[in-house]
């Protein structure tokens, strides 16, 4: 199995950037399809966007299309989210998650999930 760790989180304005990173260790990091999920408080946890093993093939939920970009570094273990134009919106607990074998938009087909990391965007 993977264990995943997030870290990048802050407070920025509206309108800023940031840059999450997700450091996976244990089994072999391009085994896995990995996905960020992000949850607010009072909301359920949704999907943000996920990249299949060589990072050939992503996905973006709607609300995130053309400001936030998913890669990873396999030779590193490591993903990332890079996050622009943000919005109050945009404030949740981002998570990384990690799964085997294909891309998939819900939660509950992953089994591996970091602690998470918050990002709080002020207006």
């Amino acid at each position: 199995q993977v264990q995943l760790v997030e870290s990048g989180g802050g407070l920025v304005q509206a309108g800023g950037s940031l840059r999450l990173s997700c450091a996976a260790s244990g089994r072999t990091f391009s085994d896995y399809t990995m996905a960020w999920f992000r949850q607010a408080p009072g909301k359920e946890r949704e999907f943000v966007v996920a990249i299949d093993r060589r990072g050939d093939t992503t996905d973006h939920a709607t609300a995130v299309k053309g400001r936030f970009t998913i890669s990873r570094d396999n030779a590193k273990n490591s993903g990332y989210l890079q996050m622009n134009s943000l919005k109050p919106d945009d404030t949740a607990v981002y998570y990384c998650a990690a799964r085997i074998p294909r891309l998939s938009t819900y939660a509950t087909h992953y089994p591996y999930w970091g602690q998470g990391t918050q990002v709080t965007v002020s207006s």
